[in-house]
């Protein structure tokens, strides 16, 4: 096991090591289902922003994961957005 790993199960216990490394939301604002990468490495509890990749609208998504290494994720309209 490297220091890396190490340092990650001290800080990240994961059960049986694994851990979700990619999850399905639904954009907030056009409704498509998109496969977002996860890193367990960033924590327990994550919130980033990130862009759709159909409509490219801003999105703040939550990761929350669980002692088991599931991660629950959402994903909610980031900032304002005129179709103008």
């Amino acid at each position: 096991m490297s220091h890396d790993d190490e340092h990650l199960d001290d800080e990240f216990p994961l059960g049986d090591g694994t851990a979700d490394r990619e999850a399905e939301v639904a954009c907030p604002w056009c409704g498509e289902v998109i496969t977002v990468a996860l890193d367990p490495g960033s924590g327990a509890e994550q919130e980033y922003v990130e862009d759709c990749q159909v409509c490219c609208r801003p999105w703040l998504v939550r990761v929350i994961y669980g002692p088991d290494g599931q991660a629950q994720v959402w994903a909610d309209a980031a900032g304002d957005w005129d179709d103008e």
